[in-house]
């Protein structure tokens, strides 16, 4: 990934389709338009997944509480693209059982009939069908729940995934398709001709250089920082987005032992709680609270881990403190304003809109990350036309993904996320020593991960490695810490960066990292 030659080239080119933003509507977006051989260019202000689409409950779903709230075509919509990432990327898409324990008489009919209908919605894309199962057999498969009062319970299929290995793997499938892409570089201004939008003014954020690029067309696909680009195009327009943080905590693995996966329907505040296993580790979540400010590094509120924390204690035998906490990460989801004043973010729909602005502003706002690729085909479709580029189809319905690889468990193989690459990354540490071994035995990192990182997957930082090209700071934010020194060693030599970048590194890591997880008073004596 040689920088300096990506500036020049961005610089030089008029593209066809510009993306700003790089999660995974961005993505989605780069990789639509430049596999349909459309010139491609994305900029990302920190680093791809920074926000929300590294930050989520890891499931790649239809969504069965849109189902109880009766936006049926959502719902529809996410079990059909929910099977495509299932075909497209069975290196980063698994299926997952979960089961719903009963504690209440009724419990077992009423989502046994519910999850039926979900099985029906999904039709040939379907994981396998739902059942009821009975108190035994709900103990069997989740043995460290709570027995007093279970009646029994309902299992059924659904998928999880990596969120960020997922974007940076779109970032790679858009560039094999051509597409240019770079992170660390914000759009500080439109440009135009006349009334209509014909590019952007922009500033690397590693020199401070700030320069124009042309477009036909641009797209604002930056989440919840939408708002920031449209008022750059109409400064008087009214916010578009409603921030909703959500929160999650991670816990040992003994806390769920098994394959299983645990869904709470219906919280005491009527919102909806996972456990799922994640990288041998348990994710608990989530939250939907309303938040007023939005920032690139969002904090857990006390009240939201006391709530995970209450919630999961009313469900499993061991009851999770904060002592129990390996990680805690909050994640902002952009939704889309709702009409009516007054609703819960709980209520409002997951769905999403494209955009279109007067002066040609395309922007799309709302939805999540399973239906991320319909949410980019709808936007491209619109790029097309505005932009009067040469129509051609959408290929991305069956397009695999960077690394498709089916002969890789993701259950069991920590590399399993580089699909194809595997033996590759594996190579770097056989041909030369200095990237032999383990990184963190403990979290399963190989250091030649670093070098790959930082050849191939466009990492700058100490962060970018440790928080989203491996997932050290979301599993073990205490042992990621412990690892900083050692990245920033080994990405110096890559970077040719010197001691004092090293030392600024780890401090930066170290800043971002203590909200992660709760500093025991005993540390620093």
């Amino acid at each position: 990934m040689e920088r300096d030659l990506l500036l020049k080239q961005i610089k030089k080119n008029e593209w066809d389709i510009l993306v700003i933003g790089g999660g995974a509507t961005g993505l989605g977006c780069a990789v639509d338009a430049a596999s349909r051989g459309y010139k491609t260019l994305l900029l990302e202000q920190v680093d791809f997944s920074k926000g929300t689409s590294s930050r989520s409950t890891k499931l790649v779903h239809g969504g069965v509480r849109y189902l109880q709230q009766g936006d049926v075509s959502l719902v529809f919509e996410a079990l059909k693209e929910r099977g495509l990432m299932f075909k497209n990327a069975p290196h980063l898409v698994t299926n997952q059982s979960f089961v719903i324990p009963n504690y209440e008489w009724w419990g077992g009919p009423f989502y046994t009939v519910g999850l039926k209908v979900y099985d029906l919605m999904a039709g040939k894309l379907g994981l396998g069908p739902s059942k009821h199962l009975s108190r035994a057999e709900t103990l069997e498969a989740l043995p460290t729940i709570s027995a007093e009062g279970l009646t029994g319970g309902v299992i059924y299929q659904d998928g999880q995934f990596d969120d960020s290995r997922m974007a940076i793997s779109l970032a790679m499938t858009a560039s094999d398709f051509g597409a240019t892409l770079l992170n660390y570089c914000k759009v500080t201004n439109l440009l135009k001709d006349g009334e209509l939008i014909n590019g952007v003014e922009a500033v690397d954020e590693e020199t401070g250089e700030k320069f124009n690029i042309k477009s036909k067309v641009v797209i604002n696909a930056t989440g919840v920082f939408a708002d920031e680009i449209i008022h750059m195009d109409e400064p008087e327009k009214p916010q578009m987005i409603t921030p909703s943080q959500g929160i999650h905590l991670i816990l040992d693995k003994s806390f769920l032992p098994g394959d299983f996966a645990i869904m709470v329907p219906h919280t005491s505040d009527g919102r909806v709680m996972f456990a799922v296993p994640w990288h041998n580790h348990i994710v608990v979540g989530t939250t939907d609270t309303l938040i007023d400010n939005y920032s690139l590094e969002p904090v857990a509120l006390n009240s939201e881990i006391d709530f995970v924390l209450e919630t999961a204690g009313q469900y499993l035998m061991k009851k999770p403190t904060r002592e129990d906490v390996l990680s805690v990460f909050a994640g902002l989801r952009p939704l889309a304003k709702p009409e009516g004043e007054g609703k819960a973010t709980k209520e409002i729909s997951r769905g999403h809109k494209v955009l279109i602005s007067v002066s040609g502003l395309i922007t799309i706002i709302g939805g999540k990350w399973t239906t991320y690729r319909k949410m980019a085909e709808d936007t491209i479709e619109k790029a097309i036309m505005l932009a009067g580029l040469p129509e051609r189809e959408c290929v991305t319905k069956h397009l695999p993904i960077h690394g498709f690889r089916m002969d890789i468990d993701p259950y069991t193989d920590p590399m399993s996320p580089y699909g194809i690459d595997k033996e590759k990354v594996l190579s770097i540490g056989e041909e030369d020593k200095a990237w032999d071994g383990w990184l963190s035995e403990k979290l399963k990192i190989r250091k030649a991960q670093v070098a790959w990182a930082v050849r191939t997957e466009w990492a700058r930082t100490v962060e970018d490695f440790l928080a989203r090209r491996t997932r050290a700071l979301f599993l073990d934010a205490r042992e990621s810490v412990k690892l900083a020194p050692d990245v920033a060693e080994l990405m110096a030599q890559e970077l040719g960066k010197d001691k004092k970048w090293q030392q600024q590194q780890v401090e930066d890591f170290k800043n971002i990292a203590k909200n992660y997880f709760f500093e025991d008073k005993n540390e620093n004596k």
